[in-house]
């Protein structure tokens, strides 16, 4: 044990001060301890021993101490920080604010008391009052690149981006190697949509501090963002090799391994995150785990993982919040809210557009809420004409929260889920009473916050109930709706699309991360037994093509066989259909948005049923168009079906007459039978909310 001094209490603060410096928390409590008998009323002391006590997790004797050295010296800012910092810990922050707002009545415009009262009230939720606590202080303090930080952060929450942003570059004028404030410009940036200058800043953030593996981690996912998947992954990489047992960070690598096709060595890191998964470890994309070969069990126990590190954050944030949602009068209009990253030159808009449109003569007042700018397409103008359209993509979710509830939605639906990278953290703020997941991510979210999961009885079977967490509707007929009117131009002829003048036209036009090593390799089987056939893709990022063309040859397929459609403008892809005598569907994920495109362009399509929900989509689309025939069991039947069909072309006419006959009468395409199920569908959950009954699960 160190002897304590009997010279003077300066040295023996000194001697104090340079344990807790040196971090030997241990050794300062009995030095304190020992010191305090010589020296019983000193504040400063016993203040230093509180902040050791308190470092060794022993609150109850730290709140002792410091309690104590209030009492010996009311007027020590340090001391009225610290505990003021202690009461926050607890969740206290009332108290703190108190603590401190009585400590700056009598030390008025002090600095470090303005700061902590700027925190304390951010963390309270007040973020104008923690804005204006931090321009005090730092009229005391100019050159502080601390209290302007903090104040950039205030004016973020508060959604005043460009002065944020002035703020940061202030700071990196004063300090131009410190990480934080390039971290800091790196996400104003991107909530500004640069994401390509985000990943600048934020990569310089790694380069300033190469143990924090999260600046990298940032920094991946934001040239993800700005379509530099090549960029991305490489920089996951890195963090990886910095950080090996980094659970997101392998996730995030894998994904984007699938999407560049970059097989090599795959399944060493698939095991390590499947194992993650089922050893419960966070940090696992629900989304990205939808493409590993897994079941129905543990998908939900990703989404669960996941979605408890969003309820941890969340859960103050809806105390600060404090959205108190007023029941309805009985007689007055449902509203109903839907949350997107785009309404506008997608896919999946051109197949709910149409939807929209149905509901509105209805009795159904449907806001959108588009968390993407208006990209000035024919389709965002059809959505704006259709419903009442809100441009959120300058808010904070905070904000976006705060409009949704501010409209009175009481039905919201999630049209994006995980597949996005913000909705499911604005959803856990539950800005409406009832919300309810559709289309975007197929699966159950494992979140406490939604209560609802729209899906039908093929996709959804009883067998599969148990590994959903919300309460299902399902509908009668199949979950997702089609535009019976979408536009279609005209077809370019075969060699305009690159394609040979004969041959059978295999195609499926999935993203790159669904096109698994197991599922190419079949198709290749399929491409051998049928002469002069080809397989038409969507061209991928980076050097995809290529990889995947020296795949194939590895497999004893001519590269030439593989013909890729580059990023069309929706009309002109959906012309397209027109060559394409079969669609092979993928596994473990369904095709979706883009099997039901070949369908109403009169495309058969071949699917086999999986076990997860994922895996049931196109089953319920072909099951809806009377096609039980193209709906395989195995992978065995999957390849002898498409064989057979490819080396008999009349069958392929005969499957392509019946389709473009069903268009016409299958339900499948009836848009109008479809807002009259959907409508009922809200209407039912509505009721139930409006008599006081929890969610419950239904069937139309």
């Amino acid at each position: 044990m160190t002897d304590v001094p009997a010279t003077d209490i300066a040295s023996t603060l000194q001697k104090l001060s340079e344990l807790l410096q040196r971090d030997a928390n241990e050794e300062a409590v009995q030095f304190a301890t020992t010191a305090r008998r010589q020296f019983p009323v000193s504040a400063d002391l016993i203040r230093l021993h509180g902040v050791a006590l308190l470092r060794l997790g022993r609150r109850r004797d730290a709140h002792t101490a410091l309690n104590r050295a209030a009492e010996l010296a009311p007027d020590n800012i340090e001391l009225q920080c610290n505990l003021a910092s202690l009461a926050m810990d607890e969740g206290r922050t009332g108290a703190a604010i108190e603590r401190l707002q009585k400590a700056l009545a009598r030390t008025p415009g002090h600095p470090a008391l303005l700061q902590a009262l700027g925190t304390a009230y951010m963390a309270a939720g007040q973020h104008v009052q923690g804005r204006d606590a931090f321009a005090q202080a730092l009229k005391g303090l100019p050159q502080h690149p601390a209290i302007r930080l903090n104040l950039a952060a205030a004016e973020m929450e508060l959604g005043h981006l460009s002065e944020a942003e002035t703020l940061v570059r202030q700071v990196l004028q004063q300090a131009p190697n410190a990480d934080v404030a390039h971290a800091m410009l790196g996400h104003l940036l991107h909530m500004q949509h640069r994401p390509r200058e985000a990943a600048a800043s934020l990569l310089q953030a790694g380069k300033l501090a190469p143990t924090n593996v999260q600046h990298l981690f940032q920094a991946a996912l934001m040239l993800d963002e700005a379509g530099d998947l090549a960029g991305a992954h490489d920089a996951f990489a890195d963090a990886l090799t910095r950080a090996p047992d980094s659970v997101p960070v392998m996730g995030q690598l894998l994904f984007a391994r699938r999407r560049l096709c970059r097989w090599k060595n795959l399944d060493v890191l698939t095991e390590h995150v499947i194992r993650a998964v089922s050893q419960g470890e966070a940090g696992i994309h629900p989304f990205a785990f939808l493409f590993e070969d897994t079941d129905a069990a543990l998908q939900l126990q990703c989404a669960k993982t996941y979605a408890s590190l969003i309820e941890n954050q969340a859960s103050s944030f809806r105390q600060q919040l404090n959205l108190r949602h007023t029941m309805p009068m009985p007689d007055t209009p449902i509203r109903v809210g839907m949350l997107a990253e785009g309404f506008h030159e997608t896919a999946v808009s051109h197949h709910l557009v149409a939807l929209i449109e149905a509901l509105a003569d209805s009795d159904l007042d449907v806001h959108l809420f588009a968390t993407t700018p208006d990209d000035g397409s024919a389709i965002r103008r059809r959505f704006s004409a259709a419903a009442t359209m809100h441009d959120v993509s300058t808010l904070n979710r905070t904000q976006v929260a705060t409009l949704i509830h501010g409209a009175g939605i009481e039905v919201l639906f999630d049209l994006n889920g995980y597949r996005s990278r913000g909705n499911a953290e604005l959803m856990s703020l539950c800005p409406a009473p009832i919300q309810v997941g559709w289309l975007g991510y197929t699966g159950s979210s494992g979140a406490p916050w939604m209560d609802y999961l729209l899906t039908d009885k093929i996709v959804l079977p009883h067998e599969l109930r148990e590994h959903v967490s919300e309460k299902v509707i399902r509908l009668s007929r199949c979950q997702q709706p089609n535009d019976p009117n979408r536009v279609q131009a005209k077809p370019p002829s075969r060699s305009e699309c690159g394609l040979p003048e004969k041959g059978v036209v295999f195609a499926c036009l999935q993203e790159m991360q669904a096109i698994n090593p197991a599922m190419f390799a079949r198709c290749m089987l399929i491409l051998q037994q049928v002469p002069d056939s080809v397989l038409w893709l969507l061209t991928g990022p980076a050097n995809t093509d290529e990889r995947l063309r020296q795949a194939a040859r590895a497999l004893d397929v001519a590269p030439e066989r593989l013909v890729f459609m580059p990023r069309l403008p929706y009309a002109e892809y959906a012309a397209r259909y027109a060559h394409i005598d079969l669609y092979l569907d993928t596994l473990p994920i369904n095709s979706r948005a883009t099997a039901s495109d070949a369908l109403w362009a009169g495309c058969p399509v071949l699917t086999r049923t999986g076990e997860t929900v994922g895996s049931r989509t196109v089953t319920s689309l072909l099951h809806h168009l009377g096609l039980p025939e193209l709906i395989m069991g195995d992978n065995t039947s999957f390849i002898g079906m498409a064989v057979e069909l490819g080396n008999h072309p009349e069958a392929l006419a005969t499957l392509r007459k019946h389709l473009q006959q069903q268009r016409n009468v299958s339900p499948l395409f009836d848009i109008k039978g479809f807002a009259a199920d959907f409508r009922r569908a809200v209407r039912t959950i509505s009721a139930r909310y409006r008599i006081g009954r929890p969610p419950s699960d239904v069937d139309l």
